[in-house]
């Protein structure tokens, strides 16, 4: 698909969502956007700045599109929240903490039961047709077990209605519509108060109060077997009761702490959270998702926020999410209650700074520790992975060369290497040369490295800045002088490592190496040159 289809597509310019789909008409991702035609465009567009290589990916992907309008943004966020949740396409944001949650399950047959509703690995819910409900936390009131929930409202076990009743009936536990013990409307009175339940609509307390007028009415007629049934399960509800107005009460004591953490070279967003309850650390989760499309913080906290039993009144981010009054309006919409989206301050801080130590930990697992020391070191907003180093090496005036030497997570990456004849430059000029090769390196803008070391002090690190600076580029960039190991930064003064220091002897190694193997292409196009 390309500009000129989606041209076709008469795509309006207004909010709503899109949905992007693969050959086999299978929808792989879903977006919403304030404009449809300009966001959507905005993919096939050959220089987006927005694009990273999973887009791309995800673009090369995506043979037709649909659209649905809506009348504002915040209604284009929830319907996208909502079809994400139902079509949970491969590019979107998928919770990945999500085995923490459950979903119930009532069945569409004459007598319905409850069941845990289980997912297939393409994300179906397997099992007899029914109404979905959830997600549900271990632990909530609503999900206190499948079994202290059939029992309440008299939901039968059996797959089948048998011919007799079994074991459930002689407890207690069931009425026993196999042998129309109790009549279908009777029965689908508690299945339709359990769904109430389940949905939010009704509240322990208001079905205790049903329960306990049928109980006095059932006792006014003298029906006491039935007045006595009714008492059992109130006594049974008491502890369900209580747990439901504890968490009612929590709604309001909790607060969601979200940092976020991007690794760009890798196209993933590290997501942690820690919920705090009347001043203690009571849950902690670890997400991650990749940065494509739309894939943002704001996405995130929409799908996170939505799958909660109770949505937090109060979220401290790291950053601002983007459209944020349009998600508080979104979160409260669905919470029933004002949601305030803040930036952390006071003790607070102190929170995130540690979410935040814990997702730099998480990130810099599998790294060299010179590479970590380094971020750590020149303070770069990502890891130092990729790293390409710079020297010329003109031994005389007649032949002058460049070397350019790539690391990889702190080791050589031969294939990354790449040698200079030097063209437009005569005469001893490390300066100019310096220029020369690494705008020859990176006119193409392909496969860019995380940090570029120049053999030379600060004169040599300005000319490859300007180099960088024309193409257009923002690389970090550092010079490594030779007498006193000092580290030149544009803007900035000189840094001295430890001569310990990991990150240190990287840097050397990599100056070293890049020194080597101009030396030697010299060397060759010497010998050459003689015969």
């Amino acid at each position: 698909m390309n500009a000129l289809a989606i041209k076709e597509k008469r795509i309006p310019q207004e909010p709503g969502v899109y949905l992007m789909k693969d050959e086999k008409g299978s929808i792989i991702y879903i977006g919403k956007a304030k404009n449809l035609h300009k966001r959507v465009l905005s993919y096939f567009t050959r220089h987006n700045p927005d694009a990273g290589w999973k887009t791309a990916k995800l673009v090369s992907k995506i043979k037709d599109l649909d659209f649905v309008v809506t009348d504002n943004e915040m209604e284009a966020f929830l319907l996208e929240s909502n079809l994400i949740k139902r079509y949970r396409p491969v590019f979107n944001i998928e919770l990945k903490d999500q085995q923490r949650y459950t979903y119930l399950k009532i069945t569409d047959e004459p007598f319905p039961r409850l069941l845990v509703a289980r997912r297939s690995r393409t994300g179906q819910f397997q099992g007899p047709k029914g109404r979905i409900y959830g997600p549900f936390v271990r632990g909530s009131s609503k999900y206190l077990t499948v079994g202290l929930l059939r029992k309440l409202f008299k939901i039968r076990v059996c797959n089948r209605l048998p011919k007799t009743p079994c074991l459930q009936y002689f407890i207690k536990n069931c009425d026993a519509p196999c042998i129309a013990n109790v009549t279908e409307s009777r029965y689908l009175e508690g299945v339709n108060m359990l769904a109430e339940i389940l949905d939010g609509k009704s509240s322990i307390d208001r079905f205790t109060k049903t329960l306990e007028a049928d109980m006095k009415r059932a006792s006014d007629i003298g029906d006491y077997e039935r007045a006595k049934d009714i008492r059992d399960t109130l006594y049974r509800l008491d502890n369900l009761r209580v747990r439901q107005k504890m968490e009612s009460k929590s709604r309001h004591t909790n607060e969601e702490f979200v940092g976020i953490l991007r690794d760009s070279r890798k196209g993933v967003a590290h997501v942690m959270s820690f919920r705090r309850t009347r001043g203690v650390i009571s849950d902690r989760k670890k997400f991650e998702f990749e940065l494509i499309g739309d894939n943002s913080l704001s996405s995130f906290l929409l799908q996170y926020c939505s799958s909660m039993p109770a949505i937090p009144s109060i979220i401290y981010t790291n950053e601002e999410p983007e459209s944020r009054k349009i998600l508080e309006q979104s979160l409260e919409k669905m919470a029933g209650y004002p949601v305030r989206i803040v930036d952390v301050s006071g003790q607070r801080h102190e929170l995130m700074d540690l979410i935040m130590r814990n997702l730099s930990m998480y990130i810099e697992r599998g790294y060299s520790p010179a590479v970590v020391d380094l971020k750590n070191a020149l303070n770069l907003s990502m890891m130092p992975e990729i790293m390409d180093c710079f020297d010329v090496s003109n031994l005389g005036t007649d032949i002058a060369v460049g070397a350019c030497c790539r690391f990889v997570n702190g080791k050589p990456d031969k294939a990354g290497y790449r040698m200079f004849k030097i063209k437009s430059v005569f005469g001893q000029n490390d300066f100019a040369m310096i220029g020369e090769i690494v705008t020859r390196r990176y006119r193409l803008e392909k496969d860019l490295p995380d940090l570029i070391v120049i053999d030379g002090g600060r004169a040599q690190l300005g000319s490859a800045y300007l180099s960088l600076s024309s193409l257009g580029l923002n690389i970090p960039c550092i010079g490594l002088a030779k007498e006193n190991e000092e580290i030149h930064r544009i803007g900035s003064d000189p840094l001295l490592l430890s001569k310990s220091s990991a990150a240190l002897h990287m840097l050397q190694h990599i100056r070293d190496e890049a020194h080597r193997f101009g030396l030697a292409y010299n060397r060759r196009l010497r010998k050459i040159t003689r015969l």
